[in-house]
């Protein structure tokens, strides 16, 4: 893990930490060489130096970021499982365990759309 990043989780309560650290790990393993950094404030993963997908720790969820064509492709599903979502992001409750089948899902259909 980027040494950015790592001390940006730290910043949380450890009950986020650990969503944010399962996330971390999962996307990071199901992407093909990413590369890490912080970016607009928030951990990014980036294939060939370009931006794929964001997540964000908050008090109350967790957010992830696959930009517009990500969340517009997944809406429906959103919608159907109670998640908030905006043009750009998805919400997940830290209640609530993370949709890892669904995350693959998202990835998968970013790394088609880059191919």
């Amino acid at each position: 893990m980027h040494p950015e990043i790592a001390a940006h989780i730290a910043r949380f309560p450890i009950h986020i930490q650990e969503k944010l650290n399962a996330i971390h790990a999962f996307i990071e393993q199901n992407l093909p060489e990413p590369t890490q950094k912080m970016a607009y404030g928030i951990p990014t993963f980036q294939l060939n130096g370009k931006n794929l997908i964001h997540y964000a720790g908050y008090s109350k969820h967790i957010g992830l970021y696959p930009g517009a064509k990500g969340i517009a492709a997944f809406a429906a599903e959103f919608e159907a499982r109670g998640y908030k979502y905006s043009k750009g992001a998805v919400q997940f409750p830290l209640h609530q365990a993370l949709p890892f089948e669904l995350i693959i899902e998202i990835i998968t259909y970013l790394l088609k759309q880059r191919a």
